[in-house]
């Protein structure tokens, strides 16, 4: 949608219009009741609306254009479903239009102060500023930046919560099954959290369980899933690792059918070698081989003690010297790194924590899954760093996600108008 029609639906939905001057094109005098229900799908924009045009009420539909001839332009004009249109909203009105039934529409062009577009455009097509709002922040109440990170957080985490779900009802409500496909996908770390789940997902758990006290088969498997065995050279210091790997690989693929992604979507460019996704890999093995107890000791976490102790697997054998496949590097057993640990918590345990005490009905889960990301240290990264350095609090990982939240789908977006802070600087300035 073009920025100019969202910026008017916005005006529209919030009422931030001058008051008193609404009137049609054709000088009735008009007087909104209810704008409206906002509608996401095909249809008019605004349902169930009620306007009063010179002292009649009407009851029906509101549909919003730029231009009022984007009315016969999106072809409105020979679609029922426009029938019910009561008032026609526009930015500049350069056309009459009519229902279907050839009926006129009553048209509005909706005033707003002169300059609030230009506001608008300044702060949504901001190129200069990492914080498209940062000019606008100094004296900003904190309680309204409180109340919205609050809100984010639990945003981000619900969306996490349906990941889980969706996971559930692709797995046939296996839990155990849906937490290893979100332990894979939080050992991704982000840059490679879709690739591990596609892995995950072409690579059953019940298949991997069925060998777990063979390590080197599971290795074998999940390299081969994930792609990583076709290129792999052999070590000098281990010159059979591989090839036994790849025939290992052979009889997993071919005793239950496995599949490979065709393309995980691996990212590795510019990576620390303790990032890259190999020694992951080779940990999710090492956690599948204890038996993956992870899948049910999750439900049984109460805080960040019992959370931690999740993570304490130890990596054996090659992968204890290498981060990927070539030459060995410092003898490193641990598999998670304490700042790793952190971050699978949040992204693993916290979102399965959740989603477990809503499908039963367990109160006491959800609110130890929310305690427990507010117990957590703040994540400090690129992108928690342009709030702080706004002065904007982040006091622990339940902020420090909800400032991830608020970037990655309210500022990259640009969605400046649904974000609360961008409404509350934009709503001031909408009237004169």
């Amino acid at each position: 949608m073009a920025g100019a029609e969202m910026l008017l639906q916005y005006l529209w939905e919030h009422r931030l219009w001058d008051y008193g001057s609404l009137k049609t094109i054709d000088g009735r005098r008009v007087n909104v009741i209810d704008q409206g229900r906002r509608n996401q799908d095909s249809g008019p924009d605004f349902f169930n609306a009620k306007i009063e045009i010179d002292g009649h009420i009407w009851a029906g539909n509101v549909e919003i254009h730029v231009r009022a001839s984007d009315w016969h332009r999106h072809g409105h004009h020979a679609d029922r479903a426009y029938d019910s249109v009561i008032l026609h909203v526009v930015g500049h009105s350069d056309a009459e239009v009519r229902r279907p039934d050839g009926q006129p529409i009553p048209q509005l062009e909706l005033p707003y102060t002169p300059d609030y577009r230009s506001r608008y455009d300044a702060m949504v097509n901001n190129t200069v500023d990492r914080l498209a709002c940062s000019r606008h922040l100094y004296g900003f109440s904190p309680i309204h930046i409180t109340d919205w990170i609050t809100a984010l957080g639990h945003e981000r985490l619900y969306a996490k919560v349906e990941r889980v779900n969706s996971a559930l009802g692709r797995l046939d409500g296996d839990w155990q099954a849906a937490a290893y496909v979100t332990l894979a996908r939080a050992l991704g770390f982000s840059t490679n959290s879709d690739a591990f789940e596609r892995v995950a997902y072409a690579t059953p758990l019940r298949c991997l369980l069925k060998h777990r006290s063979d390590r080197r088969l599971l290795e074998a498997t999940l390299f081969g899933q994930a792609g990583f065995l076709a290129t792999a050279g052999n070590d000098p210091e281990h010159p059979g690792y591989v090839d036994d790997l790849r025939a290992d690989y052979g009889f997993m693929k071919a005793k239950y059918g496995l599949s490979a992604p065709e393309s995980p979507g691996w990212k590795m460019a510019r990576m620390r070698p303790p990032n890259l996704p190999h020694r992951r890999i080779a940990a999710l093995a090492a956690i599948i081989a204890d038996g993956f107890r992870f899948g049910s000791a999750f439900s049984h976490v109460t805080n960040q003690a019992d959370a931690r102790n999740l993570f304490t697997t130890e990596i054996t054998g090659y992968w204890a010297t290498h981060y990927t496949f070539g030459p060995s590097s410092a003898y490193v057993p641990r598999a998670f790194s304490p700042d790793s640990v952190t971050s699978l918590i949040i992204n693993a345990v916290v979102p399965l924590l959740y989603a477990y005490g809503v499908y039963f009905g367990d109160d006491s889960k959800t609110a130890a899954a929310v305690e427990l990301l507010q117990s957590l240290p703040p994540e400090n990264n690129s992108v928690t760093r342009i709030f702080t350095d706004q002065g904007i609090p982040c006091d622990d990982a339940f902020s420090s996600q909800a400032l991830i939240q608020l970037r990655r789908a309210y500022c990259e977006p640009r969605k400046c108008l649904y974000c609360r802070i961008g409404h509350r600087i934009l709503a001031s300035k909408a009237k004169p």
